[in-house]
């Protein structure tokens, strides 16, 4: 659809968006060095022993022990870190950049990583529960990345952000047209893919909470819907 490349929105309260850049940085590292850059018998293996699999986490089935890394409900946290390929890392990493500075600069360090995890867990939560017995294992940051988006929209829909749309063409508009054109593709592919690659309503999961999270865990003066622009 588009991919974001800049944000007219410095930061106030952060010196560093410390918590953001370090979530970033083990993402890549994670790929480049337990995937293997996304060789397929590596991300096959990370996969099933640190993605989120329905039918391991409400213990219908169990893995193989080979496979059995970390305790079941970790990975409701753990499939956030893992990747299938390239662009799907670059995807995820980008909107990460652009946007979760911002977000992390209107709750605090913190409060960032703890409402980053959440929104993780509650895309986790929203893949496993639609197929309680999916064999399918989840990975990738989506989730955690749809609530951000969410948390931005709600916290600078009139910022100007500056995206790349269908790969080649540049347009500057609001954050409030950008994102909330992009909440409504999730929303569409959601309600309308069937047996898709990507897990759309892990998607919503992410975005729902993040929506949520953000009007708890945002410092008591930092307001919501750009408020103190003029």
């Amino acid at each position: 659809m588009f991919l974001p490349l800049h944000d007219q929105n410095r930061l106030v309260r952060l010196p560093r968006p410390y918590v953001n850049l370090g979530l970033i940085a083990a993402n890549i590292l994670i790929f480049l060095f337990y995937q293997k850059a996304g060789t397929e018998m590596a991300v096959a293996a990370s996969s099933y022993s640190f993605g989120l699999i329905p039918v391991v986490l409400f213990d219908i089935r169990d893995l193989a022990p080979h496979l059995q890394m970390q305790p079941d409900w970790m990975s409701l946290v753990s499939y956030a870190f893992l990747h299938g390929n390239f662009m799907h890392l670059i995807g995820n990493m980008l909107f990460l950049w652009v946007f979760g500075d911002n977000v992390e600069d209107a709750m605090g360090h913190l409060r960032y990583l703890v409402f980053y995890l959440m929104c993780a867990a509650a895309g986790g939560l929203a893949y496993a529960a639609v197929d309680i017995n999916s064999e399918v294992p989840l990975i990738g940051a989506s989730g955690a990345v749809s609530g951000v988006v969410a948390a931005y929209l709600m916290l600078h829909p009139r910022v100007k952000v500056w995206v790349l749309v269908l790969g080649r063409i540049p347009v500057r508009l609001s954050a409030a047209w950008i994102l909330g054109a992009w909440v409504l593709y999730q929303v569409f592919n959601a309600a309308t893919s069937h047996d898709s690659q990507v897990a759309w309503i892990a998607h919503l999961g992410g975005l729902v909470a993040g929506a949520v999270l953000i009007v708890f865990l945002r410092d008591r003066n930092v307001p919501l819907f750009d408020r103190q622009m003029k």
